[in-house]
């Protein structure tokens, strides 16, 4: 049975101090939930009696069954001047109801003369009768050594007399925190490593990423005695943020062969990570190690055919046994081997030696030196390989289009109009459509025109995103652009690209592409409706 490390989650309260990351209560309930359901051992829910909504998420978590999971609320030690009994944080902090108090407290000497202005002596007097107040009511009480590291580097003694007292007071881990994040992993290393020879009370790592090093010192932790690991999802948190747990818990398990995650829920990781990053309205990290989406992903043309004889020549470990996907990107710097496992992946067997591949490859090279990129694009890819292969169902001839963009008054918003011509086996549709900008109004004359012959599947589609950039920016108002367009339906999503120096060109190229890629994906019958 391998040695079991406690994952502490503070998502909700620490990874919500990160520069714009909010979360409504209904967002932090379902994060929770999910945590929960992930296998996480510890969800710090927030401060209570700091705000209305933390106060309104431990009202509502009481009513939650917690499948796994122990919810801690979290504080800080009592004020200077009274005891814990009247201090009005501890009593909210038992109001809270949760079966787990975490409370930070000051290891260094510099925040206990100038942050407390106290005596230093008055401070463990504090640390002890907070923890030992909050024991008595029945809490399993967790307390953070808030700035330990640089505590321990000032004034070593100190530093592990205030462990000290938390631990006599009955606390039943102790959390030594990088809290500036400026620690090495070396100096990590040595003073876990003292701390476990003087205290048999269980350490947890509470570290920051200011230089990067969350993860690592984490790491190195766990590896000197710690037994416990404190961080956030994605890595949120104030400044450069806390360590990442989407890092550290692969790493434990697959690393050091160590449990952090109940039996099977690892290769759930890079779902909660999407998650986590959906309710929190942020884009995810795509080269995030283990579930990113460029985490497994092949762009030369060596290492593709390399992967092709076996993965382990450039992964350091299977895709799938953290939830995430190998994918394979075609540019200008592919091989042979990328354009036939691109082929497979779609259904399409290709002999190496076969004259389309190359053409393929020429074909990439010459649109690539135009400004054209087609990793994040991968339905034009699979429609030019098509063309190529000789496979390709034209659906539709975009035959001609104008744009006019009228302001009538320095009141009122510009109007748009497109006027756009489609033929479709011969028959031709002719359609004026007006849009919130050019590109919309294209998009509307597009899916009218073609509403005729394929109005179902055409019903399917819909334009997600919009992206514009500028290819070659020497040449300033003149210079080329690729413009990227995102579409889906109810199952997928896929991408397209446009380049010209009209960016009203680009946008209808990327978006004849997106929707003939649709259409093509939906559509089954023979002919299209109105031929």
């Amino acid at each position: 049975m391998p040695q079991r490390i406690a994952i502490y989650d503070t998502t909700l309260r620490d990874g919500t101090q990160g520069e714009g990351i909010t979360l409504s209560l209904e967002d932090k309930l379902k994060i929770s939930r999910r945590l929960d359901e992930f296998g996480v051992d510890y969800i710090e829910g927030g401060w209570p009696g700091s705000n209305p909504k933390d106060a309104a998420f431990f009202e509502a978590a009481r009513a939650i069954r917690w499948e796994h999971s122990r919810l801690a609320a979290f504080g800080s030690t009592r004020r200077a001047r009274t005891t814990a009994a009247e201090d009005s944080n501890i009593r909210c902090l038992l109001e809270a109801g949760t079966p787990v108090v975490t409370i930070f407290g000051k290891s260094w000497m510099l925040h206990v003369t100038h942050a407390l202005r106290t005596e230093p002596e008055r401070n463990l007097e504090m640390i002890y009768d907070s923890v030992k107040h909050l024991v008595s009511h029945g809490r399993e009480v967790i307390y953070d050594a808030e700035h330990f590291f640089d505590g321990y580097r000032a004034d070593p003694d100190y530093a592990l007399k205030a462990l000290e007292a938390a631990r006599d007071a009955g606390a039943s881990c102790l959390s030594l925190c990088d809290t500036n994040g400026g620690t090495l992993p070396s100096e990590v290393g040595e003073v876990v490593g003292v701390v476990r020879s003087r205290l048999d009370t269980p350490i947890a790592m509470h570290a920051h990423n200011d230089s990067g090093l969350a993860v690592a010192n984490s790491i190195v932790g766990v590896g000197c005695g710690a037994s416990q690991v404190q961080g956030t999802i994605n890595g949120y948190g104030e400044r450069c943020g806390n360590a990442n747990l989407c890092s550290i818990i692969p790493i434990l398990e697959l690393k050091m062969g160590l449990q952090a995650l109940p039996e099977g829920k690892l290769s759930e990781i890079t779902e909660v990570a999407h998650f986590v990053d959906d309710v929190a309205n942020q884009v995810p990290a795509d080269r995030q190690p283990f579930v990113g989406l460029s985490a497994f992903a092949h762009k030369a043309g060596i290492h593709v055919d390399a992967m092709m004889k076996h993965p382990k020549t450039y992964e350091h470990i299977s895709p799938e046994l953290v939830g995430n996907t190998r994918r394979i990107l075609i540019s200008e710097l592919s091989g042979s081997s990328t354009v036939i496992q691109m082929a497979k992946n779609r259904g399409i067997d290709l002999d190496k030696a076969a004259p389309e591949v190359r053409a393929v490859l020429d074909r990439i090279s010459a649109l690539e030196n135009e400004g054209y990129s087609f990793e994040g694009a991968e339905a034009s890819f699979e429609l030019l390989l098509k063309k190529s292969l000789g496979q390709h169902r034209k659906l539709f001839h975009l035959d001609g289009f104008r744009v006019i963009i009228e302001k009538r008054s320095p009141d009122q918003p510009p109007i748009t109009e497109a006027t756009l011509k489609v033929l479709v086996d011969g028959k031709e549709a002719f359609v004026v459509a007006e849009g919130d900008g050019p590109v919309h109004a294209l998009d509307n004359a597009l899916r009218k025109a073609l509403n005729e012959f394929y109005a179902d599947e055409i019903e399917r589609i819909r334009l997600v995103d919009f992206k514009v950039r500028v290819v070659n920016v020497k040449e300033g108002t003149a210079a080329k652009v690729r413009v990227g367009i995102e579409s889906s339906d109810s199952a997928e999503s896929w991408n397209t690209v446009g380049v010209s120096t009209n960016i009203i060109e680009a946008s209808v190229s990327a978006l004849a592409d997106s929707v003939e890629y649709g259409l093509l994906k939906h559509l089954k019958v023979g002919k299209p409706k109105g031929a």
